[in-house]
């Protein structure tokens, strides 16, 4: 019996090759897609379930096999546990929050009072700002404020 992980394991993998071999960029499906480019990755990558229209949509530009379409539309479990911290990268934001996560919250209750920034309902940007030190990579989270109700 194939469980949901490898199911959707094996559908990111194919997604990442048939990516490479497309020579597509990520932005590129996203801006095919109609859809914001964060999402589009995360997605793809198997955090959220893709609609069924936009995973065939993608299935056709990635040239997809329809196990790999269908897979894409389950429902993500959102367990990875630390391991993610082994990535230099992922584990930036884990120290960002280790050092920030603190203010952050202080400054969200103290702005909005008692409650929290919904990481559901919101957007995510990235971009590049050119500096002569070296480029810097710009992160703008906009999250809906969710007020704990007593």
């Amino acid at each position: 019996m194939t469980t949901w992980n490898s199911t959707r394991e094996a559908a990111t993998q194919d997604v990442r090759a048939s990516l490479r071999r497309s020579g597509m960029t990520w932005a590129e499906i996203a801006e095919q897609v109609d859809r914001p480019l964060l999402w589009t990755v995360a997605a793809l990558l198997g955090s959220h379930p893709v609609p069924a229209d936009v995973a065939e949509a993608v299935g056709r530009l990635l040239e997809l096999d329809a196990d790999t379409v269908l897979a894409l539309q389950e429902q993500p479990y959102r367990l990875n546990g630390d391991s993610l911290r082994a990535d230099p990268t992922i584990y930036r934001f884990y120290e960002l929050l280790d050092v920030y996560g603190p203010a952050l919250k202080e400054a969200i209750h103290e702005e909005f009072g008692d409650g929290i920034m919904s990481a559901i309902n919101c957007n995510v940007e990235i971009s590049r700002r050119e500096d002569p030190d070296g480029d810097r990579v710009r992160v703008v989270i906009d999250g809906k404020f969710l007020k704990y109700q007593w």
